[in-house]
């Protein structure tokens, strides 16, 4: 067997598709945010604004969590020093899962090392802790929650996206004793559509079956606090285990899941993914601390709102143009391309020419024939980046030869 023959086969096909994914190596201004600078293969430099980041308010900059970050450093030094089970868990971990616990009105909550391994470790071990649990999944859940479903040995049903009345005749064909969980999203991060989170939790009830909601692309963007969907709609208190991340709006890195006392105790007792990982550096925890309690305040709303304002101009805007964007009412706005070359294509031109980054979005991501172009605007997206990002979609959507077709929904 010639293994480099079959890796370089293998590397083609995505050539070939349109589909190779290049990494754009940016370094980030502190205090410049979206503003950052692109450093090319050749090893010249450029300035590019960054449309296309996870800093969704723009809090891995803010004062307080910098300061937060740096006074943990002098005072504990880099890393963890272990897992949470041995030397690894500090006053920051604990302050930090106290913020989370009062933030969704939980018990307690649960810091990992990314909401993925949340996910991925939480879901895969509910069986043990309830044999012959069935878990119900939206078809388009995250990647990381379809793994841990797949490892978990259990069984499971997928319903079509936020389609109701095929989770009610899931439901009704199931064995009507054994226990149940049903494992959605409060906001889904390619479309920016919602879930139908109520409706959901009344079948739950119904049914006598958990809820598991993750809330990653929601956690600091809805609600009076900023806790997420399900705090905007007066749900929280429905709903047993909330995943997020400290890695989007929170600004920082990690994951973690908020429930009961006993539900944090079980998986933190029984997930491989907890048990072994070392847990995150002491200042990683105080910052994303730091940025919650901001979140959670005035500083906070006044955030959330400039955030959906800024997100509805750039809507209104490409919606002026013509141009096919998926519109569900979140702060995600999704342009449809349709092809993963003129997808590539478009990213790689708004860089070069206009200094506009936003990164293609092919599959397995989404499905074939859907490519887009991901934006996601926020506070500090003022009218002179909104502008120039207008005006390259504008050029390049004729330059690429692209139907200006209707809006994508």
């Amino acid at each position: 067997m010639d293994y480099t023959a079959k890796l370089d086969e293998a590397l083609q096909r995505l050539h070939d598709e349109g589909r190779y994914r290049t990494f754009i190596d940016i370094e980030r201004k502190r205090g410049n945010f979206p503003h950052a600078t692109w450093k090319k293969p050749d090893g010249s430099e450029k300035p590019v604004t960054v449309w296309c980041g996870n800093d969704y308010l723009g809090m891995g900059q803010h004062p307080d969590v910098l300061t937060a970050m740096k006074d943990a450093v002098d005072a504990t030094g880099a890393g963890s020093g272990g897992t949470r089970n041995i030397s690894g868990t500090t006053v920051y971990h604990k302050r930090l899962e106290a913020e989370l616990a009062d933030w969704h009105n939980k018990e307690a909550s649960l810091v990992f090392s990314s909401a993925y391994i949340a996910n991925d470790a939480t879901l895969s071990t509910l069986p043990k802790l309830f044999p012959g649990l069935i878990i119900y999944s939206d078809e388009l859940n995250h990647a990381s929650m379809i793994e841990g479903i797949r490892r978990n040995g259990g069984a499971k049903r997928i319903f079509r996206h936020n389609d109701m009345a095929h989770l009610r005749a899931l439901l009704e064909a199931s064995d009507k004793d054994a226990p149940k969980l049903i494992a959605f999203e409060s906001v889904y991060s390619m479309d920016g559509d919602f879930g139908p989170i109520e409706e959901m939790l009344d079948l739950a009830d119904e049914f006598g079956a958990l809820t598991y909601i993750d809330e990653v692309h929601a956690v600091g963007m809805y609600g009076e606090r900023g806790a997420g969907v399900a705090e905007r709609d007066g749900l929280m208190d429905r709903i047993d285990i909330i995943n997020g991340t400290l890695g989007k709006a929170v600004g920082v890195f990690g994951g973690y899941i908020a429930a009961s006392a006993k539900m944090c105790d079980a998986v933190r007792s029984y997930a491989p993914g907890f048990i072994f990982t070392t847990s995150i550096p002491p200042a990683v925890a105080a910052g994303a601390a730091a940025s919650i309690a901001h979140l959670k305040g005035e500083g906070g709303v006044a955030l959330r709102k400039e955030h959906q304002t800024q997100a509805a101009i750039l809507k209104t805007r490409l919606k002026g143009l013509g141009l096919p964007i998926t519109d569900h009412g979140s702060h995600i706005v999704p342009l449809i391309v349709g092809d993963p070359k003129h997808t590539k294509l478009m990213s790689d031109m708004l860089l070069e020419q206009y200094g506009i980054y936003v990164q293609p979005v092919n599959f397995p991501t989404v499905p074939r024939g859907t490519e887009r172009l991901r934006f996601t605007p926020s506070p500090v997206h003022g009218s002179r980046e909104m502008d120039a990002l207008i005006h390259g979609l504008d050029a390049l959507w004729s330059h690429c030869a692209l139907n200006r077709a209707e809006m994508a929904g």
